[in-house]
């Protein structure tokens, strides 16, 4: 009997090792600004709508016999201008990705030298050293960087967990029944972000052999756990720090500071300090590391340059100087970097694109598969309709009707 190959747990560990990085250091601080409850179902929302546009992917996979990525669905659906569409979202989704965690970097390191030796260090310094230094691992090519993200996974998981310990006896349950429904959809963009695993489709059904099945189920169960550790890190922080004060989540959001630095100042414990740093900078650092390998990977691949033992060289700076150059010139960037990225390129790449492709492929091309998402056309124009309300929620907030309440 031939055994399968491909770990269904292992896949579902890879999606939620994906989705908790970076972005998990500010999903409390924007969210936290509608109260715990309201945010919990804007975290369901985002969830399905992710989990649905991801087994749309499933679909659009299960049409070819040979592995593909986003650009070749898309061009198979949509043509040149579907394709099109796909190459400068992911550009700017992956841009902008990278502004996010070099600007996030940067106010870290800031942070640690004010904290630790009573030193101003200028953010700009810290996110170019951080740069230089890791871009470099990315130079050396896939396999450094697996092995070094490996035991920075470990960092991430041991500093999240002890902070949960200590933590928890710092919750206060009264905050936790704040509510402002005000501000509950103000959380979408960067909600969306949270659950954005797509990329790793084609590489995941490749891994399963192309078992749609298991695909699937991998999918949901790591999407899943992606969401319950979510849930434990907003009780976490959303039951420690008040939406006021000095260290609050209004001040925390205006000095664009993440919720790991906002633990650490309102409990003021130097042991609580230590774990939240920690936990910022190997969340930031493993987002870091995957996503500039990945848009250096798709600079190769859209330019036609054969890969060598250890990445181009000319690629890694194309894909690091533009966010190094933003995030110092803007460096208060991560929130809104993170919020663009999921209000307008993570919508349009892993929502929209999905959706009008497996439109086009089951009532226009007639696409035959082995997989078709259940729900129709209705689920389908009810995933239209939900990306165009984010796309709208991060256009207004573009366009000036800021998330942030005013004072009184």
């Amino acid at each position: 009997m031939n055994e399968k190959k491909g770990s269904v747990i292992g896949g579902m560990l890879l999606i939620a090792g994906s989705c908790i990085g970076a972005g998990m250091l500010g999903l409390p601080i924007i969210t936290g600004l509608s109260g715990f409850f309201p945010s919990l179902a804007m975290f369901f929302c985002a969830w399905l709508f992710m989990t649905a546009t991801a087994l749309l992917l499933v679909e659009a996979n299960g049409w070819f016999s040979r592995q593909v990525n986003l650009l070749s669905m898309a061009n198979h659906a949509l043509g040149k201008w579907g394709k099109g569409i796909c190459w400068v979202t992911y550009l700017f989704l992956f841009y902008a990705l990278l502004v996010a965690y070099i600007s996030g970097i940067g106010s870290l390191c800031g942070t640690f030298f004010n904290v630790s030796f009573h030193t101003e260090l200028p953010a700009w310094i810290g996110s170019f050293v951080f740069v230089v230094l890791f871009g470099w691992i990315v130079y050396l090519g896939t396999r450094k960087v697996d092995l070094f993200n490996r035991g920075l996974m470990i960092g991430k998981i041991g500093f999240f967990v002890l902070l949960v310990i200590v933590g928890i006896f710092y919750v206060k349950p009264g905050l936790l029944l704040r509510t402002d429904p005000t501000y509950v959809t103000s959380a979408l963009p960067l909600l969306v972000i949270a659950f954005g695993f797509h990329n790793m489709i084609p590489s995941l059904t490749a891994y399963l052999k192309g078992d749609l099945k298991r695909v699937r189920i991998t999918i949901i169960g790591g999407s899943l756990m992606a969401f319950v550790i979510y849930l434990i890190w907003e009780i976490l922080v959303l039951g420690i720090v008040p939406l006021g004060g000095a260290n609050g989540l209004l001040a925390s959001l205006k000095q664009d500071r993440e919720a790991s630095q906002a633990i650490a100042a309102i409990i003021g414990s130097p042991t609580v300090r230590i774990f939240s740093q920690g936990l910022a900078f190997f969340a930031i650092l493993t987002s870091f590391l995957a996503q500039a390998l990945s848009l250096v990977h798709f600079l190769a691949d859209g330019l036609k340059i054969n890969y060598k033992k250890q990445e181009n060289l000319g690629l890694c700076i194309l894909a690091l100087l533009p966010p190094l150059i933003l995030s110092i010139i803007y460096p208060q960037l991560f929130f809104k970097a993170l919020n663009f990225a999921g209000g307008i390129c993570a919508v349009i790449l892993f929502g929209l694109l999905p959706a009008a492709m497996v439109w086009i492929g089951r009532y226009r091309m007639f696409t035959p598969g082995s997989y078709k998402m259940p729900g129709g056309k209705p689920a389908l124009l009810l995933i239209f309709g939900f990306a165009l309300f984010i796309l709208f929620i991060q256009l207004s907030t573009m366009l000036g009707a800021s998330y942030i309440p005013k004072p009184g």
